[in-house]
């Protein structure tokens, strides 16, 4: 698959397959990934690989933290920002209300809103889990080299047949992650992403996102 059909294909899918995913692939997928660009080659990127009964123990535990204490549970860092406005605000709206829409969650629905989010926490039932980690101390410019790592991992698994969906929801329960993972207290997690074989049959996959014409938000000079 070239470049530009993988860009146009990739989605976020939320729902996936049983089938198996070759690990073989996936260490192919993150090689191909690693080539990303990072400032003076730093290379901030730490992933940790979960399927089968790692998995399986991994995600039991992290939803059930989630269902547990998600009144309670705090970012380590502003993930985006802390007062959402204009057109942040819009977008973000849009996009959460079409999910709902094709899930059939109502506003104030709770419990079946809740029900959702904590399929975060089990990948989304994705064969293969991706956990990312970082180095606290590092600077933003290293969290901008870690995304493109990130889109690397999202585009090459279109090559393979795959698809993913980044998760920025495992920084809401990165207290648990970082003591399953047993990270030196110098990292953190970071997000996550979920890997595997688009299941064509579930409605939730059926959401396509908006996107702003390139005139709403590039200039030219000459």
């Amino acid at each position: 698959m070239d470049v530009i059909k993988a860009i146009k294909t990739r989605r976020s899918i939320r729902s996936f397959k049983k089938k198996t995913v070759p690990i073989s692939d996936i260490k192919k997928i993150l090689e191909l990934a690693s080539l990303s660009p990072s400032g003076s080659n730093t290379q901030p990127w730490n992933v940790h690989v979960l399927y089968g009964n790692s998995l399986k123990k991994f995600t039991q535990e992290m939803v059930k933290e989630f269902l547990k204490n998600n009144k309670k549970l705090k970012l380590e860092r502003l993930n985006y920002m802390k007062n959402y406005r204009s057109p942040y605000l819009e977008r973000r709206r849009k996009v959460g209300w079409d999910l709902y829409n094709l899930l059939g969650i109502k506003k104030g629905n709770f419990k079946k809103t809740l029900e959702f989010h904590s399929k975060n926490y089990s990948f989304f039932d994705a064969p293969i889990g991706l956990i990312f980690s970082i180095e606290k101390d590092l600077g933003w410019m290293s969290w901008l080299d870690y995304g493109m790592f990130i889109q690397n991992i999202s585009l090459v698994c279109r090559s393979f047949g795959l698809h993913s969906c980044p998760q920025a929801a495992w920084g809401l329960v990165y207290k648990k992650a970082n003591k399953l993972l047993k990270l030196n207290k110098n990292f953190t997690v970071h997000c996550g992403m979920a890997i595997g074989y688009e299941n064509e049959k579930d409605t939730v996959n059926n959401l396509r996102t908006e996107r702003e014409s390139i005139k709403n938000f590039c200039k030219f000079y000459n």
